[in-house]
């Protein structure tokens, strides 16, 4: 398969910006932010693979401490990324065979009996295509560049095609759970028991997100919360069940192209990567006990570290990243008062 040039962006990539809206321009000045090292968060790390360009998606590993896997977006290839944040070098490569030929891969998560599940369920293209799929294979028990047959699922919803970058499995069920991404808010969709290779799995709306354009989410170790995530916030709550209960607004690090979410083994961070060559995935303390096993609680550092420095993720001046939304605020501004301003036909 012919892979496209690192520095050559992929066409479907600007059906994403810019949107006549803040967060869409603050996405696009962010974007332009050069990428570095995270400096506030001792549990974070910068991956230093010059082939991890577009990390979309986070999963850490229980057979393996300390390694997360992620994958690039779109059409970079069946490959899995198995990185040691101890280093931030990649241990381990993980070609896919059985699968077709991915199309926009946006999310990964681990699920019980050390089984990942990929999800190659974007459309950047509006939610036109008829079906997406998910790819599950085994969490390989050496580490070492190596071929794994996955196997492939067909996923339609319930309600028509949709755009969708977080898929997250149950750690206890197994069950697998697609919130899409809306800018008005999406929604929560839940997968047959049992995934089928055979026939169509489709997925139903549980429940509503609202106020949130989630880019990924995933489940606490123990299966009791739910982290999703945006651009430029996050909510945790309480699983409950599957009927989902906020328990606080989660303190989301601001990043260039912030894409992935994930708890580490424990549960007591929450891990968010960002998108970018030399990206940084910031560790954040869970809200509450911070054992990730439930109950709410106050927030955590709000951005600081302990010497007082402001968390970004990236290692870029938040004094830079401020005035950059300050900027596309202004942009708004000065939109809206043109369109007024302007004589109607």
């Amino acid at each position: 398969m012919r892979r496209r040039p690192l520095n050559r962006p992929h066409p479907l990539r600007r059906f994403r910006a810019p949107r006549a809206g803040l967060a869409g321009l603050a996405a696009v000045l962010l974007a332009a932010l050069p990428a570095a090292p995270a400096a506030a968060d001792e549990d974070g790390f910068t991956m230093k693979d010059t082939r991890i360009t577009e990390s979309s998606g986070l999963a850490a590993s229980r057979q393996h401490p300390g390694v997360y896997w992620t994958h690039n977006d779109s059409d970079d290839g069946a490959f899995l990324y198995a990185v040691d944040s101890r280093t931030g070098e990649t241990v381990a490569t993980v070609t896919l065979t059985g699968v077709g030929t991915p199309r926009d891969v946006e999310a990964i998560s681990m699920g019980p009996g050390n089984k990942l599940y990929v999800g190659d369920i974007g459309d950047n293209l509006g939610g036109t295509w008829a079906y997406v799929w998910i790819y599950e294979l085994p969490e390989p028990k050496e580490l070492k560049d190596q071929t794994i047959k996955a196997t492939q699922y067909v996923v339609t919803y319930e309600d028509g095609a949709r755009d969708a970058e977080a898929l997250m499995v149950h750690p206890k069920t197994g069950r697998v759970y697609i919130a899409d991404k809306n800018e008005e808010g999406g929604s929560l969709y839940e997968g047959p028991a049992d995934l089928s290779s055979s026939g169509t799995n489709v997925f139903r709306k549980v429940a509503s997100v609202p106020d949130l354009e989630v880019t990924d989410g995933a489940f606490s170790p123990d299966g009791k919360q739910l982290a999703l995530r945006a651009y430029f916030g996050g909510i945790l709550y309480d699983w409950n069940g599957g009927t989902i209960k906020k328990v606080e607004r989660l303190n989301v690090p601001l990043q260039r192209q912030g894409e992935s979410v994930t708890f580490d083994t424990d549960g007591s961070k929450i891990m968010y990567g960002s998108e970018g060559s030399g990206s940084s995935v910031v560790a954040r303390d869970v809200p509450g006990d911070g054992s990730g096993s439930g109950g709410s609680g106050s927030s955590s550092s709000g951005g600081k570290d302990s010497g007082g420095t402001a968390a970004d993720g990236e290692g870029t001046s938040s004094t830079f990243k401020v005035g950059a939304l300050a900027v596309a605020g202004g942009i708004v501004v000065l939109w809206g008062f043109r369109r007024l301003r302007r004589p109607s036909s």
